[in-house]
């Protein structure tokens, strides 16, 4: 953690509440510091901190694609050789409908997900991928999305509650 101190119980209350929606009003942090407990400049202040310790890499929205048009997606893992990972995110990363790309330790060593309005604009997207890339289908999987299950991912900081609500052990 950068020689940062642990995080004490009001970061530990911040993160968990980071997690929960962040009001669309026109001072956000005020009203999660109210929720807090706290003054808007010392919320402020620890939020830095967690993110110069690496604590929190970033605060971003969780958007709902289809709600926005976007009703096929498929992840695709590219076989790449070493020398041309660089190059070939890059050129990934250069398309709109590319969200995330990532590199993992697998046979298939480039990772990316796309998203569109039609199953038919997935197949051109990754068709110009895979063209600009030099890349042959052979060295591709496409994995299309064929059913969407949402988890809703949080992680609790804070002592642990079972059914109840009731804190345990932990």
């Amino acid at each position: 953690m950068n020689g940062s101190p642990l995080p004490d119980q009001a970061d530990i209350a911040l993160l968990d509440a980071l997690q929960d929606d962040i009001p669309l009003v026109p001072r956000p942090w005020k009203a999660i510091a109210g929720r807090l407990g706290m003054a808007e400049d010392d919320l402020l202040v620890r939020v830095k901190r967690l993110h110069d310790a690496g604590i929190i890499r970033g605060i971003s929205p969780v958007l709902d694609s289809r709600s926005m048009g976007l009703h096929a997606a498929t992840l695709v893992a590219l076989q790449v050789p070493e020398e041309r990972l660089q190059e070939t995110a890059a050129i990934i990363s250069s398309f709109p409908e590319v969200s995330h790309n990532f590199r993992r330790d697998h046979p298939y060593p480039l990772w990316f997900t796309i998203s569109a309005g039609s199953e038919e604009r997935i197949r051109q997207v990754l068709a110009r991928i895979l063209h600009r890339a030099g890349i042959p289908d052979e060295d591709v999987l496409n994995l299309p999305t064929v059913r969407k299950f949402k988890a809703d991912v949080r992680f609790s900081f804070g002592p642990c509650r079972d059914e109840e609500g009731r804190h345990g052990p932990g």
